[in-house]
């Protein structure tokens, strides 16, 4: 069985669903997942498990991620993009470059965003965007997201173009509205590439046209998305217990995730500290 990650360059298009049944005919697999869903018309990283890396899937959702967003002012959309209709449309005095910089600096640190009601987030059960779908609207809880650092690339009227880096749950749609708003203009998101998750950049990833042809060297440990873990090499000994379950005497670090290695470096789990002792929390069997 195929174990690893592979970074894959989502075209505009695909949904992120299309890119894993990709992966599983290519790959002769069923079990494969994504990590951070990207909307059908955004390109860009899209972290891609396979087999035993399925269950660090969640190391990778919770990391750091970046975008180049273009917003374009001017008329706003029942979806936050150019794919929703269109609810309102303003003339406008294009701002400049000073006041741009400004409105995208006021957002970096914490903010809290609406989710739009065309995202795969559940509300009893349902999808908001399936609800969207049947003119419904429901109240959505604002939820606390970071920004980490954003910076105005471009200004060309009616769009901007921008770099973000943010933590995860940020919709770069209502960021694009929200800034419009505190320049007072309606405005969109107009098309964005995520360029990075964690430790899986744009310059790393490979197209699907790519994986097709040469599938082993797109796949990756299954370590990969790991990276921003302290690393633990286990004696001999400890590492057999740690891969029967059992919690194992340890100091040394004050982080309390950690990733876990055999002797010879091989990849064997995710540990937990508590007491000074490290707990098994994910064990890897590649059997």
């Amino acid at each position: 069985m195929s174990n690893g990650f592979i970074n894959v360059l989502k075209p505009p298009g695909m949904t992120s669903h299309d890119v894993v049944s990709f992966i599983r005919r290519i790959y002769g697999l069923k079990r494969v997942g994504h990590a951070g869903t990207l909307d059908p018309a955004a390109a860009g990283v899209l972290p891609v498990a396979l087999g035993q890396a399925t269950k660090l899937i969640e190391y990778t959702t919770d990391a750091d991620k970046s975008y180049r967003a273009e917003l374009t002012f001017g008329f706003s959309t029942n979806t936050g993009d150019t794919t929703g209709e269109i609810t309102c449309r303003s003339n406008f005095a294009m701002p400049e470059e000073t006041e741009l910089a400004a409105a995208l600096h006021s957002f970096v640190g914490k903010n809290e965003q609406v989710p739009p009601m065309h995202s795969a987030i559940k509300i009893a059960g349902k999808k908001l965007y399936e609800l969207a779908r049947n003119g419904i609207t429901v109240e959505r809880k604002p939820r606390i997201v970071w920004i980490h650092k954003i910076e105005l690339i471009r200004s060309d009227d009616p769009t901007i173009l921008f770099d973000v880096t943010c933590s995860k749950g940020t919709y770069i749609r209502t960021l694009c509205m929200d800034i419009g708003a505190k320049l007072n203009i309606p405005a969109v998101m107009s098309f964005l590439v995520r360029t990075r998750v964690g430790s899986f950049s744009l310059a790393d990833a490979f197209t699907i046209e790519e994986i097709a042809e040469q599938p082993n060297l797109a796949l990756l440990p299954v370590d990969t998305a790991l990276q921003h873990l302290p690393k633990v090499v286990l004696s001999e000994s400890e590492a057999r217990s740690f891969q029967h379950g059992q919690v194992i005497p340890y100091t040394g670090l004050a982080q309390p995730v950690l990733r876990i290695y055999q002797p010879n470096y091989t990849f064997i789990g995710i540990g937990q500290l508590s007491s000074n002792s490290l707990m098994p929390v994910k064990v890897m069997s590649f059997a």
